[in-house]
């Protein structure tokens, strides 16, 4: 799947997975997702290998897992202002 998009869609996104679903496959699904960040991107398929759980019971689950794999960079949205000047 080749797609970018922002961090307000990744939960939405998720949803569209086979729930139960092991970390694997989730990541096979997501490979070519790129996440655009703040202060970068990255791709979504490598954030879910980053995971420790191994099996995802519903969106959520995982989303709160992508939460704990994501970079610092990935706080905020593109184009954001952290207030330096």
């Amino acid at each position: 799947m080749q797609e970018s998009i922002t961090l307000a869609r990744v939960e939405s996104l998720l949803e569209d997975l086979s729930y139960p679903v092991s970390r694997r496959d989730a990541a096979t699904s997501l490979d070519g997702v790129t996440v655009l960040m703040a202060d970068g991107n990255a791709d979504l398929g490598e954030l879910v290998r980053n995971c420790l759980t191994s099996e995802f019971t519903d969106a959520k689950d995982l989303y709160y897992e992508l939460n704990n794999a994501m970079p610092i960079e990935a706080l905020g949205e593109p184009g954001q202002s952290d207030g330096d000047a």
